[in-house]
């Protein structure tokens, strides 16, 4: 996979990273505005409010990404894996239809705003403000797509990361106790 195709594919992460960083920025400067100089900056705690958004919603794509989506699975977990994974590709059917519908909804109501209708202290017009909810539904389509490809056609199982981490804490913690249990039965 080359490099340009290596840093698409963690497109969102990205973007999280830098908006992120820049509201929590945003929102250091008007604490250190208010309660070192007495005074507030209006248009911060907006623009925190907006960046805050589109971070969930990047967030959540990002997730689709990695696999990461609370399910319930503990019926999956009951199954043969290929069944299992053929009633979570159709459970993400219903979740890309979702979307679809999601995506189309929010540009006819982006279509609908009239130019007037602002943000109250940046003066920007909130059909950009609005913008997130199609961008960031459309990537999650195309990343819950992805992820399913990776599970069905190539047999590459993308795993939770929280999970990954919880079973590494487990067996650290079981060499440990080994360990432990080796030098106190010399």
């Amino acid at each position: 996979m080359s490099a340009f195709w290596k840093h698409l594919d963690h497109l969102e992460s990205y973007i999280c990273r830098t908006l992120l960083a820049v509201f929590v920025t945003l929102l250091f400067v008007q604490i250190v505005a208010r309660q070192v100089f007495g005074f507030s900056i209006t248009w911060i705690e907006e623009l925190s409010v907006i960046l805050f958004v589109w971070f969930a919603y990047f967030g959540a794509s990002y997730a689709a990404r990695m696999a990461a989506h609370n399910r319930v699975t503990f019926h999956l977990n009951m199954m043969p894996r290929k069944a299992a994974r053929i009633l979570e590709a159709i459970g993400d059917l219903f979740w890309i239809a979702f979307n679809v519908v999601f995506i189309w909804q929010a540009i006819q109501f982006i279509s609908r705003l009239k130019p007037f209708v602002k943000a109250q202290t940046l003066g920007w017009e909130m059909r950009w403000v609005y913008m997130a909810l199609p961008i960031a539904f459309a990537l999650m389509t195309i990343r819950i797509l992805q992820v399913n490809y990776l599970k069905l056609v190539k047999g590459v199982d993308p795993r939770d990361p929280d999970k990954v981490e919880v079973e590494q804490a487990l067996e650290l913690a079981e060499d440990e106790q080994r360990a432990f249990q080796r030098e106190h039965a010399k």
